[in-house]
């Protein structure tokens, strides 16, 4: 059995940043990925958006790690050459009935500490996007999209240059803890058999059932996952718009909203369709709520012009029906289990975020081993 520092529990941009953060401090870093590649989960079925940290609970982890996360990662786009754009985004309210909700949000956001929203009435509004149907909307100037691929890469490849080690088909079949240790078996045609100080679950989607391997973690502190799957159409033909268009949100999620990729093209989505297993088909009858939903913001919208483009799933800690949770990162202090922390939970806007968790999760590894 082999003995390292740290081992890292998943290759998507969390698990990533967390390896690479870590490897950049000096520890010694295994990450290891069930499958062949990184970021197949929820991290490359998105909609590729740099938020600006408006919508979450003023205080909670999705709210610090956002907008620190943003600075950080518009910096590190910047300093790597990783393709991005501030294009900006517009909250609307399809009607005047929604107009309080914007209220909502700029004030949540004002305590959030962005300071740099617009609020717009209908003509403003129309004047930067002609082809938008509102009664008003907020102005996010700071909001922006990511080739979240690339970035993904240059994680890796800092992770790597700093001497960490990235195990591809690597599922993690058995975790343990021992005396000082915490012992783990993975891989199945090459088994892998690991020993740690330091262990971090940063599974994902599976983050709740790799938590229920590890002999001793209490299974009352596994949350239970809730897959809340979003399904994405892809426009044909160039959109009239040059930012994003979000409506103002629903229950779920943020409703269906206007994105762009870096190449101009549209696409509109996720809606929520919750969801026993991982299942990322789309039903192209879907495509019929899209048509209503985007109509009440840009009425031009031709018919036939949608055609399924992917889906993703978010792993959310709370049932369809119930306010979301915030970002749980759980320590020993909470488990019981040394040397092991859990992320669960960590959906939208875990892409923004992925920086700031990353110095957040070594800092609170320096603070427990620090107090052992």
């Amino acid at each position: 059995m082999d003995d390292v520092d740290c081992i890292v529990v998943g290759a998507g941009v969390i698990g990533l940043a967390i390896a690479r953060n870590l490897a950049m401090a000096g520890r010694e870093v295994i990450l290891l990925e069930a499958s062949d590649a990184i970021g197949t989960g929820t991290s490359s079925r998105n909609s590729e958006v740099i938020h600006a940290g408006v919508y979450y609970q003023t205080g909670s982890l999705m709210a610090q790690s956002c907008v620190a996360g943003k600075k950080a990662l518009y910096a590190y786009c910047a300093e790597k050459g990783i393709g991005h754009r501030v294009c900006g985004k517009l909250i609307v309210a399809a009607s005047k009935n929604d107009l309080s909700k914007l209220d909502v949000i700029r004030n949540r956001a004002v305590a959030n500490g962005v300071d740099d929203l617009l609020v717009l009435d209908e003509a403003q509004a129309q004047q930067l996007e002609p082809a938008l149907k509102c009664a008003g909307a907020l102005l996010s100037p700071s909001t922006g999209i990511i080739d979240s691929h690339a970035y993904m890469l240059a994680l890796q490849g800092d992770f790597e240059e700093a001497g960490g080690i990235v195990a591809f088909r690597s599922a993690v079949t058995s975790a343990r803890k021992t005396s000082n240790a915490i012992e783990i078996c993975a891989g199945e045609s090459e088994p892998l058999e690991l020993r740690c100080k330091t262990l971090i679950n940063a599974a994902g989607l599976y983050a709740s059932d790799f938590a229920g391997k590890i002999a001793g973690m209490p299974r009352e502190q596994i949350p239970k996952t809730f897959y809340a799957k979003g399904n994405y159409f892809t426009l044909q033909g160039r959109a009239p718009f040059s930012r994003l268009i979000y409506p103002a949100p629903v229950a779920g999620g943020l409703g269906i909203h206007l994105t762009l990729d870096l190449g101009g093209q549209a696409r509109f989505g996720p809606d929520v369709e919750w969801v026993d297993r991982i299942d990322y088909t789309i039903d192209p009858r879907r495509g019929d709520v899209f048509y209503e939903a985007v109509r009440r913001y840009w009425p031009d919208l031709p018919d036939a012009a949608l055609y399924p483009a992917y889906a993703g799933i978010r792993p959310k800690i709370t049932p369809p029906g119930e306010p979301a949770r915030d970002f749980m990162i759980q320590g020993p202090d909470i488990h019981g289990v040394p040397g092991l922390l859990n992320l669960f939970g960590i959906e939208s806007p875990g892409l923004t975020a992925s920086l700031a968790l990353a110095e957040l999760v070594r800092a609170k590894i320096s603070e427990t081993q620090a107090s052992d």
